[in-house]
């Protein structure tokens, strides 16, 4: 197989495989740092589907909704300055990110979280208070840059802290963490919608405070990882930890391991240069084509405007704000399965699987707003089509939860060696935080001048990506993270980039001792 694993696992002493107490809740604490972004992803579709909301910060955007109601449905709600409210928090964790980078490798992962935290808090206060829209769009991009900073150092930190064999399901804590976020404010947007003088998007808006106390006073609980305390000279500490979370006191293996990777990062005096290398090209790659093509799939069509796609193929406002819980609740149950499975079947089964599942979805989504809107955007759904469109989309992102959802940030956050662990990263948030703003501020036009071509749009770059996963990644489950440059090195296109003296980790691993998958080369 061209496309398949190299490595299958790296060891022939599995010295990380066992769960500890320690780690299941220290992952689980840290995971919370989700929340903050899956709460924002989920809240602002919902308030900007609410009347009072448009009515005093957009009114040009509720004049043209009330004037069009029998006009173009595609264009209904075009508007530029409402994009910018929603996509501007993602640029700002796009700058947030490069930040979070020296402060996530010079201060240590829960730094970064605590100051993740204490940052979304402020803006979600700003927000919750806004007078005007420019209070608005700076709430907004304080959210962002909390959201930058636990993006980079929250993943991470759950890569680092898992042991090998469960990395993949303790990382997609992350993205259930997301999840809930996202159920929690559709389910808040919903009862909030039913009050009467309209105050709901400020309860709604100021709700983020909750996540955003949650990881800081989770962060304050937390101890940094082995990588971390070696990285800044905290040997003993380091040891100590790494007997705890292990759960063993032979940890001698993965300590000399972690202590190579220390003293080859010591040598690396700029990460954001030595990171374009030859040997690293394989995971620099990644850390551009994976959160692009994680965004590319229009998961955020889906979740940033959920009420308002429902509210424009003809679902009334309680309707349309009952059935974003809907495709909430399924995001959140269908992410169970990657947790389950993640670390069982691989990285790359659930990505192939999961790109032809959201690729069938919206080939067929597109064609029934077709067949009722055609080229006018004049029609209306009926309610039994309109219910299958429900579940068309709910079974897209069923597929997006238990793939490109989880892996888009677990894959990157354990594939890059330890000198340049912390810009890898933040090149995959920045990456990410860019194309989510891009679609999140072209989305509404893009549907106007596209109309349901949009999703065909998004059906064909899902078949170029998972052609991509096809050819190009390896599969990682079940090595131990500091020896992944052993998988880069035995796949067919990547190898070529790595040299024998590039690899200065598992030196007593002889490569052939790895055991192979079937169906490889």
């Amino acid at each position: 197989m061209a496309g398949g694993s190299m490595v299958n696992t790296v060891g022939a002493k599995d010295y990380n495989g066992k769960m500890t107490i320690h780690v299941f809740l220290t992952c689980i604490v840290a995971a919370t740092g989700g929340l903050i972004f899956g709460y924002d992803i989920g809240i602002s579709g919902g308030v900007t589907s609410m009347d009072s909301f448009l009515k005093k910060f957009f009114p040009k955007v509720f004049r043209q909704e009330e004037a069009e109601k029998s006009a173009n449905q595609y264009c209904e709600f075009d508007s530029p300055l409402l994009q910018t409210f929603t996509s501007s928090l993602y640029l700002a964790a796009l700058v947030s990110s490069f930040f979070a980078s020296t402060v996530t490798r010079k201060c240590g992962r829960k730094i970064s979280m605590l100051g993740g935290g204490i940052t979304f808090l402020i803006g979600a206060i700003v927000n919750g208070f806004a007078k005007n829209v420019a209070m608005l769009i700076i709430g907004r991009i304080l959210l962002g840059f909390g959201v930058g900073f636990a993006n980079q150092s929250v993943p991470l930190y759950l890569s680092e802290m898992a042991p090998a064999k469960l990395r993949g399901m303790l990382n997609v804590a992350f993205q259930l963490m997301i999840t809930i976020g996202i159920l929690a404010a559709n389910l808040i947007n919903y009862g909030t919608a039913q009050i009467k003088d309209g105050s709901g998007w400020r309860i709604s808006l100021g709700l983020a405070a909750v996540p955003a106390i949650i990881i800081s006073l989770g962060s304050l609980l937390l101890p940094d990882t082995p990588n971390s305390l070696i990285e800044r000279g905290h040997a003993a500490k380091a040891r100590s930890m790494l007997k705890k979370i292990r759960g063993i006191d032979d940890i001698e293996d993965e300590y000399n391991d972690l202590v190579a990777a220390s003293e080859e990062s010591k040598l690396v005096e700029h990460p954001w240069s030595n990171i374009f290398q030859r040997k690293y090209r394989p995971q620099l790659t990644m850390a551009f084509a994976i959160p692009f093509f994680q965004q590319i799939t229009g998961i955020n069509v889906i979740m940033f405007y959920a009420p308002v796609l429902f509210k424009t193929i003809g679902l009334g406002d309680k309707a349309s704000l009952m059935s974003s819980v809907i495709s909430g609740l399924v995001n959140v149950v269908a992410t169970f399965v990657s947790i389950f499975s993640v670390d069982k079947v691989g990285r790359r089964a659930l990505f192939l699987e999961g790109g032809v599942q959201m690729f069938i979805c919206q080939i067929l989504i597109g064609g029934l707003i077709y067949k009722e809107f055609g080229l006018t955007g004049t029609g209306d759904f009926s309610k039994g089509i309109a219910t299958l469109v429900l579940i068309l989309v709910c079974v897209y992102v069923a597929g997006f939860a238990w793939s490109w959802g989880p892996l888009g940030w677990l894959v990157p956050s354990e594939i890059f060696p330890l000198e340049i662990r912390s810009a890898g990263q933040s090149i995959t948030v920045a990456v990410n935080m860019l194309f989510t703003f891009v679609i999140g501020q072209a989305f509404l036009s893009m549907l106007c001048h596209l109309k349901f071509g949009l999703f065909f749009f998004f059906a064909g770059w899902v078949v170029i990506m998972t052609i991509f996963i096809y050819y190009f990644l390896p599969e990682t489950k079940n090595v131990p993270i500091e020896e992944m440059v052993l998988v880069w090195k035995k796949h067919w296109f990547w190898g070529k980039y790595i040299s024998d003296e590039d690899i200065h980790i598992g030196k007593n691993l002889e490569m052939g001792q790895a055991r192979k998958p079937k169906g490889t080369t």
